[in-house]
């Protein structure tokens, strides 16, 4: 079944964008219960990456979550599966603070955010959900004490804040995510992970038989991308090779020159230079003029 490359690749893109912000565990058993949470994630204590990069994925990962993708409209039968492996976390979690006669913290409880392509009305109104201020609409929260949310990401607004939400959508929602995403700037850092995975889902589709019709649009959707973003790729190859065999030839240039001006030159100010931008190389190419022995250069350097 195709709902299983789904799945997977929900898990690898989910670890993937959450790996840099803190731990990551895929296929969590639940202690005591033949249950596995898709992803348990916790924060780490010092953040390096900016939790803003991915929207409102990094809302969720301010504090520990469990996150349960769904490829199709989660059940509510399956919801309250959800809800229990939360629950079950939360009372070991108890239980562990009590014999270590400790305070369970309230934000170390993860939460749980159940995501899926669409929820209907009527599940919805069976867990008395609500909205919160601060989060966008498609984002329901259950009562307090469960700790838990569905993020229903067809509802979603088409922002850059649910980018990283709705491209594990469904159809058209996950193709214009997808179409938005190679629009993002090359220094994304999440950009070109985040294609490899979509390319290789596209991959995993096509040996697969027996596809859905939504399926095949997908795999003909990503083709044009899927090129247009290989030859892309190629041609920032060649303009980067370029741009290293000109800086390459400027080192060459400024090394040859340096060794008639100042005598030869060591390893380590070699490196330096080889260190340098090609700006920088200009530069000294210009500097070295009024050179008179190797101090110059090293006091140059150290500007």
């Amino acid at each position: 079944m195709t709902r299983f490359v789904h799945d997977e690749f929900a898990k690898d893109y989910l670890e993937e964008l959450l790996k840099n912000y803190g731990t990551v565990e895929p296929d969590k058993k639940v202690s005591g219960e033949k249950k596995e949470i898709d992803i348990l994630f916790t924060p780490s204590a010092q953040q390096t990456y900016d939790l803003q990069l991915i929207g409102v994925l990094g809302r969720f990962a301010e504090y520990p979550a469990i996150l349960e993708p769904f490829r199709n409209a989660a059940p509510a039968d399956e919801i309250c599966d959800c809800v229990i492996k939360v629950l079950e976390v939360k009372a070991k979690m108890r239980r562990e603070a009590k014999a270590n006669n400790t305070k369970l913290e309230e934000e170390k409880i993860p939460k749980l955010w159940v995501l899926t392509p669409t929820a209907s009305q009527t599940v919805l109104s069976g867990f008395n959900v609500n909205q919160k201020e601060g989060f966008p609409p498609g984002i329901y929260f259950l009562g307090d004490n469960l700790r838990s949310a569905i993020v229903a990401i067809h509802q979603l607004p088409k922002t850059i804040e649910t980018l990283w939400l709705r491209l594990l959508g469904r159809g058209r929602v996950q193709e214009q995510a997808i179409e938005e995403l190679l629009q993002l700037p090359p220094s994304n850092p999440f950009q070109q992970a985040t294609l490899k995975l979509v390319y290789n889902l596209r991959e995993n589709l096509r040996a697969n038989q027996n596809l859905e019709e939504e399926d095949r649009e997908l795999i003909v959707r990503l083709e044009p991308l899927y090129q247009e973003d290989r030859e892309r790729a190629k041609q920032e190859g060649r303009e980067q090779g370029i741009e290293q065999g000109r800086k390459e030839g400027e080192q060459r240039v400024i090394i040859r020159q340096l060794n008639r001006r100042i005598g030869e030159i060591d390893a380590s100010l070699i490196r330096s230079i080889n260190d340098a931008s090609i700006e920088q190389l200009e530069a000294l190419g210009e500097a070295l003029l009024d050179f008179t022995s190797v101090t110059d250069l090293e006091t140059w350097l150290n500007q």
